[in-house]
């Protein structure tokens, strides 16, 4: 196992548990080996680069993925529940997303608020008593 997979199935199993494995359960019968290279390249070559903050990459990934329209939500909501584990607010998240209204369109910015939206009311549900 290459030194950058083992760093990413740590990474991707601490922001995205069990990530892996539905993406190999989805997708591993057409594409053998995609869940890993994700994981490897996704998480061990870039994720874990030095240099930027783990939470500023997650900020700059909530970014682009709004400012590429709706058809991202699914990879924003896994991006925008990861990056508040690296301990962005939700404020810093709404305000990325309402940034990208400028070079996105607002369509894109407010799918991707009602994304973010439904992402925070899954997290209070989580944590209800």
């Amino acid at each position: 196992m290459s030194e950058t997979l083992e760093i990413g199935r740590k990474l991707a199993e601490q922001l995205n548990p069990g990530m892996e494995q539905v993406l190999d359960q989805r997708y591993g019968h057409l594409l053998p080996g995609m869940a890993q290279t994700v994981v490897d390249c996704a998480y061990g070559q870039q994720y874990a680069r030095p240099g930027l903050p783990l939470r500023d990459r997650y900020l700059a990934t909530i970014a682009a993925l709004t400012a590429l329209g709706g058809q991202t939500a699914p990879q924003l909501a896994v991006n925008i529940a990861g990056g508040r584990k690296t301990g962005l607010s939700r404020e810093e998240i709404a305000e990325a997303i309402w940034q990208m209204s400028l070079y996105g369109g607002l369509p894109a910015a407010i799918n991707a608020l009602n994304t973010a939206l439904t992402v925070f009311e899954q997290e209070e549900a989580a944590n209800a008593p």
